[in-house]
């Protein structure tokens, strides 16, 4: 049972109800996100801008999130994003490696295996060793190292947020947010 209520989306007025009405399920992460008045809507944006706006793939994006929810104990992040992973073309066999911290798993492209080995130094050592960040490099943009950092430090928010909460767990809704927040 979740630390804090849960904010009742019939309750809440102005921007935050517009928002929960826009919302094809109204997760309980959301819900409790919502006693940050003042930074619910600009979360819910920055996240949706990770998901719909960002250069780095789908797929990179989605491994990263999982490798931040991994690393940081997120059982909500996990259970939201691995049919996210799944419906935007991630393999079994990558997640499997995500969830076992197996960069090297032969289930993983190079590109990709580099890019969670600076994942992981960038959740567990913020600083990121020169050959691991020009790994990195070699297959990714200067926009797209950025976008990976960013989405680290937002999936390690929300994760923080759950897990200090103990939000309930919501069965998973994969695509459906996912696709919602592309209107």
């Amino acid at each position: 049972m979740a630390r804090l209520p849960l904010i009742d989306p019939e309750t809440t007025s102005g921007d935050i109800r517009a928002s929960f009405d826009r919302m094809p399920v109204k997760l309980n992460i959301f819900r409790m996100m919502a006693h940050a008045e003042a930074n619910m809507i600009p979360a819910m944006r920055l996240g949706n801008s990770i998901l719909h706006k960002q250069k780095l793939s789908a797929v990179n994006r989605e491994l990263l999130i999982l490798q931040a929810a991994q690393l940081e104990g997120g059982a909500y992040e996990w259970r939201q994003h691995v049919p996210i992973a799944l419906g935007v073309g991630c393999t079994q066999g990558q997640i499997d490696a995500v969830e076992r911290g197996e960069y090297d798993s032969t289930a993983l492209s190079e590109a990709e295996c580099a890019l969670l080995e600076f994942g992981r130094e960038v959740v567990e050592n913020v600083r990121v060793p020169d050959a691991i960040f020009a790994a990195a490099r070699k297959h990714f943009s200067d926009q797209e190292i950025v976008e990976s950092i960013v989405a680290l430090g937002f999936y390690m928010m929300m994760a923080r947020v759950t897990e200090a909460t103990e939000t309930d767990l919501d069965p998973a809704a994969g695509m459906k947010v996912y696709d919602g927040g592309k209107k």
